[in-house]
């Protein structure tokens, strides 16, 4: 049986620090059941080396910093090299695995060279990258302009989301893409670290926090997150647990003008404690939260929401598509209505102990049936190994 090889282009690289397609890139290589698969990773860095990480071949890709092109240069520098690579190698019926839609406008004629050399081009599309509200709006139009391209070139689409396969195929029908659902994983596992670990122990004590006594939100500090929808309803309830913000927010412009506009530093309730790199720590923190307030709204799949349900008790979810594809009927819903969410958290509050113990079950059974990480490895290791 041949290797087969797959290229992988648009993570930061492995071992993953954060982010989601990091850690995907990270479980994919380091759960790998058929050997007869081989890794390539592209990863960001400061030089040109390569090495072996989770039994895959890793290579560098020196990147200049040059803003927001810097994704779009770091891309093409990996597909560039990873063309040289297979042409060197004389590597048949490869696969090259794009993750987001950011080099549309260069892929027809990278997928010219790698269609001689009989290998195909996969995309994940991500979410919608062209709305978050970072980008201005040149910005925002190349992006849109790359997903149609990346849509039209590419052989194989893989939607982490079955809302963001929809959007693909409605949006894109003149170009007919050939699409498939392939679902982002989660860990089902629980933390390893005790009650009483001194990690722990000593976080709870820095940030004046105690278990089972506090809501949680995990995810950057952007305005497409909901944020200000998520303070000010706490803001309005009449809970006594705090909210608890693991984001970065230094330096940042968004968390001045919401400071300024909410006036949440003079509520005690609401506690942003920084971010958290442990990741058994951070798993503990989600385990030992009375719930998750969950506000995304652009994008597929999102990694914090399946490690949510995966963790925590009770989940209280944005009413968007994509996030009641995940959730079902193992989470809550609120809207961006004025005291929808603080009449959710009021009546949180007094949910009897089974109801609590029942919901949590549920989630926790979503993500075992649906996203853990074997079933997630085994789909694509199927997909890759096809004939193509």
């Amino acid at each position: 049986m041949h290797k087969k090889n797959i290229f992988i282009i648009g993570s930061k690289g492995i071992p993953a620090k954060y982010g989601g397609f990091e850690t995907f890139v990270d479980k994919l290589t380091e759960k790998k059941i058929d050997k007869n698969i081989k890794y390539h990773v592209a990863c960001m860095a400061k030089d040109n080396k390569e090495f072996e990480y989770n039994n895959a071949r890793c290579f560098n890709i020196k990147v200049p910093n040059i803003g927001p092109a810097k994704a779009v240069y770091y891309d093409l520098k990996a597909l560039k090299d990873t063309v040289k690579y297979i042409k060197e190698n004389n590597l048949e019926n490869s696969i090259v695995y794009i993750l987001a839609c950011r080099i549309g406008p260069f892929i027809k004629h990278y997928k010219k060279k790698l269609h001689k050399l009989n290998c195909k081009i996969f995309v994940n599309p991500d979410g919608h990258e062209w709305k978050r509200a970072k980008w201005n709006r040149i910005i925002k139009k190349y992006w849109k302009l790359s997903e149609r391209l990346m849509v039209k070139h590419a052989d194989l689409l893989i939607c982490d989301s079955i809302n963001i396969e929809k959007y693909i195929k409605d949006e894109y029908k003149k170009c007919n893409p050939n699409t498939t659902f392939i679902a982002y994983g989660a860990d089902i596992t629980r933390s390893k670290l005790n009650d009483d670990d001194s990690k722990l122990v000593e976080w709870y004590k820095k940030n004046d926090i105690k278990p089972n006594e506090y809501y949680l939100v995990v995810g950057r500090f952007v305005p497409e997150n909901n944020y200000e929808t998520m303070i000010v309803e706490y803001m309005k309830s009449k809970t006594n647990k705090n909210f608890v913000l693991i984001t970065n927010v230094e330096k940042n412009e968004f968390f001045e003008f919401l400071k300024a506009k909410t006036n949440f530093d003079k509520d005690n309730r609401i506690k942003f404690v920084g971010t958290v790199y442990d990741q058994e720590l951070l798993k503990k923190i989600r385990e030992n939260s009375y719930g998750y307030i969950h506000g995304h709204e652009v994008g597929g799949t999102n990694p914090s929401l399946l490690e949510a349900l995966a963790s925590t008790k009770l989940n209280l979810l944005l009413d968007v598509g994509f996030n009641k594809e995940v959730g079902e009927d193992g989470a809550f819903y609120w809207n961006k209505e004025d005291g929808n969410l603080s009449a959710l958290i009021n009546e949180l509050d007094n949910i009897s102990q089974a109801d609590i113990e029942e919901m949590s079950n549920k989630a926790k059974k979503r993500i075992k049936d649906n996203y853990s990480w074997e079933l997630i490895i085994n789909k694509y290791e199927d997909r890759f190994k096809e004939k193509n």
